[in-house]
């Protein structure tokens, strides 16, 4: 009886120092790592777009025929009026020599109305001095009455033909300029049997070669203009939010997945997309040239805008975080060498997972950056410094 009492008393000994070790080792001052402001972070968005052009051409003939010649090719640079592809026009050019000889049979006519005109003129300034001098002298009875009126009509005649003399010269003015007109037309017929760059532009594609009959306005060549090429980017509307033109981006193609290259956002859309919730955002390198890397239409890209440049502040891994509810969440503190929990507000986040602390923090408050189970409210603690954080 008196063994068992005795091992009582031992397990009850034991338990106490037990719980006094455990209730002593938690009790203890413990050192955790803290927070430090950082200076000058930028605050940058993700998203993934395409390489684009803004101006992208399908050019074709207005007129349907057989290629004769094709001078570019995809991936040419070529100026604007420079030539591209041209259409047989035998044919046509058949039809511009009618219409010139045509021409020159119009102004012909002309000169021959101007002539019978000029004979008209003459023939009734004749009549008209013939008349003039007969009524004179039929008022002193030199000349009979019926010869004085047979010079009226003689006039009156020459009058008439003057006059008709006129209007067929008037008909041959517009005679020659419809043949004018006619050869321009024909003109303008076989200068479209020839496909010239609309602009100063960069060939995508070839679609038809030599040989080939194409329709009016079948597509040939597709064109864009180099100084046009941008990328287009998805930011989701979360993060979409202080997005400004003239922002600076990186972009890094995915063929090119150590280099990135500098660009800026010119143009956002005014419309998000209502299927995936996101904000198309325009982004366009100032100094890459027509053979730059970023000239391949169509090519992924990865794109990080900076939205802008925090000069000082308390970015915490949301792993650190109690019961964030994406604007809010409880954060610990070391305050007066006591663990304690504080509701705060937050701010930008990184694209590496840590969110700005928008919240004021109590002056002498150390942020802890910690994993929050195991601590507890009102515990001693105290913040590493940099060397046991180091470690």
């Amino acid at each position: 009886m008196r063994s068992v009492s005795r091992a009582a008393v031992v397990a009850i000994i034991a338990l106490a120092i037990g719980a006094g070790a455990i209730y002593g080792f938690r009790s203890r001052e413990i050192s955790l790592p803290v927070l430090k402001p950082q200076m000058n972070v930028e605050v940058r968005v993700f998203g993934i777009g395409t390489v684009e052009a803004q101006v992208v051409s399908k050019v074709g003939f207005h007129l349907a025929g057989k290629i004769r010649a094709i001078s570019a090719d995809q991936g040419d640079v070529v100026k604007s009026g420079a030539l591209l592809a041209k259409l047989d026009d035998d044919s046509q050019r058949a039809k511009l020599t009618k219409s010139e000889a045509s021409v020159r049979q119009a102004a012909a006519t002309l000169l021959k109305s101007q002539a019978q005109r000029d004979r008209a003129e003459v023939s009734y300034q004749q009549k008209k001095n013939v008349n003039a001098r007969r009524q004179t002298l039929v008022g002193r009875g030199a000349v009979s009455q019926e010869a004085a009126e047979d010079a009226q009509t003689a006039e009156d005649i020459a009058r008439g033909d003057l006059r008709l003399a006129d209007a067929e010269v008037a008909v041959s003015r517009v005679l020659q300029d419809d043949a004018e007109a006619q050869r321009r037309i024909e003109a303008v017929l076989v200068n479209q049997h020839e496909l010239r760059a609309p602009f100063d532009a960069r060939v995508i594609a070839r679609h038809k070669e030599l040989g080939s009959v194409v329709n009016a306005g079948e597509a040939v060549f597709t064109l864009i203009e180099p100084d046009s090429i941008w990328i287009r980017a998805f930011i989701d509307e979360t993060s979409a939010g202080g997005l400004q033109l003239g922002q600076k981006a990186k972009v890094r193609l995915r063929s090119e997945p150590l280099n990135t290259f500098d660009t800026e956002v010119v143009r956002i859309d005014q419309e998000n997309d209502r299927v995936t919730e996101e904000r198309r955002v325009y982004l366009r390198c100032r100094q890459c040239g027509p053979q730059h890397q970023i000239r391949f239409l169509g090519e992924q890209a990865e794109v990080e805008i900076v939205k802008g440049v925090i000069a000082s502040g308390h970015f915490i891994p949301l792993k650190f975080v109690e019961q964030y509810d994406g604007r809010s969440g409880i954060i610990w503190l070391i305050q007066d060498n006591r663990l304690t929990r504080r509701q705060v507000e937050f701010g930008d986040r990184l694209l590496d997972g840590r969110i700005r602390i928008a919240s004021d923090i109590p002056p002498g408050a150390a942020i802890v950056a910690s994993d929050p189970a195991g601590l507890r409210e009102g515990r001693a603690a105290k913040a590493k410094n940099a060397a046991e954080q180091g470690r």
